[in-house]
């Protein structure tokens, strides 16, 4: 089971790659290093809010879609 962390990044991930988007591409939209981006979603590091609502809007997504824990 993954932690939270772990979860928050495999979301993003997913969500990621069903827009097509590269870590590049998305790194670039929302202001941040895509090393930065990859240690999130490998759930290596904590974003902060901020980031995460920022990933969210580039995604097209609710936060609460990034959160969510998927059995």
């Amino acid at each position: 089971m993954a932690n939270r962390l772990e979860n928050i990044g495999l979301n993003i991930r997913k969500y990621r790659k069903k827009m097509k988007l590269s870590q590049v591409d998305l790194a670039v939209e929302v202001g941040i290093d895509r090393s930065y981006l990859s240690e999130i979603e490998n759930g290596r590091v904590n974003p902060t809010i901020n980031i995460l609502y920022a990933i969210a809007d580039s995604l097209n997504v609710s936060v609460v879609n990034l959160l969510i824990e998927e059995k």
